[in-house]
């Protein structure tokens, strides 16, 4: 029995600066080995714009900080209000490829707004979680000798106005929405605690 593969540990950090969170990410996937259990990672960001590696350098004039993440996909905008969820997984000792957990941390989302009633979808060529057209849940992961890291963010009740002064995952127009707007007030760690769920009962069933 692979006791690695069935514990995935969860860690909620609370409020978390990005860059550190992303060297504490980095170190932890260099240092694991085939013993090392699963994690996953529940925080909050002060506000933050990352730079994925899909995208060019932008200048953004309200203050904000602009930083070099390396995770897929293009630009993006974390801040207080959002469950990030970081999916720190060994996708090889899973035998999971990378398109499917890509779907699966999708499928997570969209069964977790499935419990309220509210239909969620992919967009084809734009990874993610959309709400009639608009981008709720974006996504970006990179994967190190088979072990992923990074994963996900939710909009909860954030200030959504700083996605105004960026291309929201380099798509311009893109609009932007959160379960505030849906209707759904939420407490953002109870959220995240939820969506954790969610995704480790997809990750067993995946087994």
């Amino acid at each position: 029995m692979n006791l690695a593969l069935e514990r995935i540990v969860v860690h909620e950090k609370g409020r978390q600066d990005y860059l550190a969170t992303l060297r504490a990410m980095r170190e932890f996937t260099s240092r694991r080995d085939e013993h090392t259990a699963d994690e996953i990672w529940l925080v909050e960001h002060p506000p933050v714009y990352t730079l994925g590696q899909g995208a060019d350098g932008v200048a953004v004039e309200n203050g904000i900080p602009v930083v070099r993440s390396d995770r897929g996909g293009d630009i993006t905008y974390h801040g207080p209000g959002q469950v990030v969820l970081y999916a720190l997984i060994d996708l090889a000792r899973r035998a999971i490829k990378v398109k499917r957990f890509v779907w699966l941390l999708e499928q997570a989302v969209i069964d977790f707004l499935a419990r309220s009633s509210i239909r969620a979808e992919r967009r084809e060529g734009a990874p993610g979680v959309y709400v009639d057209g608009a981008k709720i849940a974006a996504l970006g992961i990179r994967v190190s000798r088979g072990r992923a890291y990074h994963g996900l963010a939710l909009n909860v009740d954030m200030d959504l106005r700083p996605f105004s002064a960026i291309d929201p995952c380099g798509y311009p127009g893109l609009q932007v929405t959160r379960m505030r707007d849906l209707g759904l007030m939420a407490d953002v760690g109870l959220v995240g605690k939820d969506l954790a769920d969610h995704l480790i009962s997809l990750l067993e069933k995946n087994a």
